[in-house]
């Protein structure tokens, strides 16, 4: 059975947009470095050579990758108020005293904590999920129990 990739409309369009460049970019970049390599001559002791179809090694796989996760996709919708926690909501939480925090809740696929995006299968991702506003999620760090209290969902 096909796992199930669950993406927002913005990260299915960047996964697209990659899937689109490394076809129409990287592989003819990737092409002309080998023909190059190519001929430069000994093909047994040509490096150039060897690191040239690692890329293309690596292009073909991360190509393949993407197809999958798209060919899998499901899109996360909004759909309007949310008074639970699910795959695509934001959520605003505060730990101890600290500011609040705003997570989206995404796919694995999609996840980027630098940029707020968290998977939900990650930690903190499953505590939230299901959870409303005045709720707390407890999740196990390395240093303790940390204590998240939902002050907003959307």
């Amino acid at each position: 059975m096909e796992q199930r990739t669950f993406l927002t409309p913005e990260g299915y369009q960047r996964l697209e947009e990659e899937l689109n460049y490394l076809r129409t970019v990287r592989r003819q970049e990737v092409a002309r470095r080998l023909h190059e390599a190519l001929e430069e001559g000994d093909i047994l002791e040509n490096a150039e050579l060897e690191d040239a179809r690692n890329e293309q090694a690596f292009v073909e796989g991360r190509i393949m990758t993407l197809e999958n996760l798209l060919r899998s996709a499901i899109i996360i919708e909004d759909k309007g108020p949310h008074d639970t926690v699910g795959i695509g909501s934001h959520v605003t939480v505060i730990e101890g005293s600290g500011p609040p925090e705003t997570y989206c809740i995404v796919g694995p696929a999609e996840a980027d904590p630098a940029r707020g995006m968290i998977s939900y299968e990650s930690p903190l991702g499953r505590a939230l999920m299901g959870r409303r506003v005045g709720d707390t999620a407890s999740v196990q760090a390395p240093d303790g129990i940390l204590e998240f209290k939902i002050v907003e969902v959307k």
